[in-house]
């Protein structure tokens, strides 16, 4: 077996277990879809078919955390649960002991649909340590669970991994100081001048630091809008100069001016990366990576955690000294998660970020060639089209496009046969 097989196959099989006769049996899921200004009003709805009603449709949820739990389905005893309380309620079923030893009776992993119409905010998600620090401290100074201006709404720390669906664009993580003085090039301004002369002066890792640290505290400025706008206008008419080298740059800056007028996250995206991927590409953001999702259809991933540290574009709560604390400024390339291909007319794509929470496989699915999926732990399946036939040793259960389970540790191997595209979140 080579290195990349090693890090992204799903456990080995143990010997198959005989039917279930007792514990937690495989639910169907209902899920909860958060309508985030961002989002988009069609995408979502067009996945679970139902009729769009105008109103933005930014994220389906699919997991137990406490700000947005899934619940078992209609049909079965467990009606209406949340899933959070099936999974605290009996851990070894759900999770298995090699999870519930790991990470306590909790699942693991939050799994998401994603999709943006316009821009994230600019944001980060805490390291463990200061996730934890940062939770106490906001506990004891008094804010409730979901507050507004809560920053650290549980105790954990939040890498995550996206899969695009679609064309997905994004910022992630910093470029080096000097690809972004190339970019200042025919740019003036006062805040232009300021991160000019923050990495002018420190090439490094520090500069960066100081110059996110300099657009960050114009927001608190009486000028920030004049000085925001003078930059911008700046960059437009570099733009309309159609310089080939920095038009990308540019076109983004710009974009995020319009949706966000006077903010100086804008001009924040000359300093970091802009990604596009393409449908089954992927990107893993660690805890501390600054980024921004700019628009797109994807399948995300994470720690179950809703910690998010914003510093700008967005009209929530933005926690600029928090963001700054947790942030890290070494200039490098988005990462990319381990991918492993496999199967034959039906089609098996394993990514692996490297952390103990979560993986993602998405099968392509064709009539008489079934695959094996993640064998034991929990499992959250979603049916992204057709209609997917899901073998356990508790049963049989059919998914249809938009429809989705939870899968207990408890039933055993999972196969998957029919005609379908399902996608299935693991813990390695």
């Amino acid at each position: 077996m080579d290195a990349l097989t090693a890090r992204t196959s799903p456990r080995t099989a143990p010997a198959r277990r005989g039917p279930a006769t007792s514990g937690l049996p495989v639910l169907r899921l209902d899920n909860p879809v958060r309508a985030y200004d961002w989002g988009s009003p069609t995408r979502i709805p067009d996945l679970l078919g139902v009729e769009p009603d105008g109103a933005p449709a930014a994220e389906l949820w699919l997991g137990a955390h406490p700000g947005a739990p899934s619940r078992a389905g209609s049909a079965g005893g467990h009606a209406g649960r949340s899933l959070g309380d099936l999974v605290g309620a009996a851990p070894h079923d759900a999770l298995g002991r090699r999870v519930a030893d790991r990470f306590g009776p909790r699942l693991p992993f939050l799994f998401k649909v994603l999709a943006a119409e316009r821009a994230l905010s600019l944001q980060v998600h805490p390291r463990p340590h200061l996730a934890r620090a940062g939770y106490h401290r906001e506990t004891r100074a008094g804010l409730p669970a979901g507050h507004p201006r809560r920053s650290f709404h549980d105790d954990q720390h939040k890498p995550e991994m996206i899969v695009a669906l679609s064309p997905f664009e994004a910022l992630a993580g910093f470029r080096s100081p000097r690809s972004v003085l190339g970019l200042l090039d025919g740019l003036d301004g006062v805040l232009v001048d300021a991160v000019r002369a923050a990495l002018a002066d420190r090439p490094s890792t520090a500069g960066l630091r100081a110059a996110t640290e300099a657009l960050v505290a114009a927001r608190s400025s009486a000028s920030c809008a004049a000085d925001v706008a003078a930059a911008v206008d700046a960059v437009a008419r570099r733009q309309h100069a159609g310089n080939a080298e920095t038009a990308r740059a540019d076109a983004t800056v710009l974009a995020l001016a319009a949706q966000h007028p006077g903010d100086p996250g804008a001009l924040v995206s000359l300093l970091l990366n802009r990604v596009t991927l393409e449908p089954g590409e992927a990107m893993y953001v660690p805890a501390g990576e600054v980024h921004a999702y700019l628009s797109g259809f994807g399948v995300e991933v994470m720690a179950a955690s809703d910690n998010v540290l914003r510093a700008g574009l967005t009209t929530k709560h933005v926690d600029a000294p928090a963001l700054l604390e947790c942030a890290s400024f070494a200039p490098r390339p988005p990462a990319r998660p381990a991918t492993l291909v496999s199967g034959g007319e039906s089609v098996v794509v394993t990514y692996r970020a490297p952390v103990e929470e979560f993986a993602l496989t998405f099968a392509d699915v064709v009539p008489g060639e079934p695959v094996a999926l993640a064998v034991d732990g929990p499992r959250v399946v979603l049916a992204l089209d057709g209609e997917a036939r899901l073998l356990t040793g508790s049963g049989e259960l059919v998914l249809r496009r938009g429809e989705s389970c939870f899968v207990p540790d408890s039933s055993g191997p999972l196969t998957v046969d029919g005609a379908a595209h399902v996608v299935c979140a693991w813990v390695p």
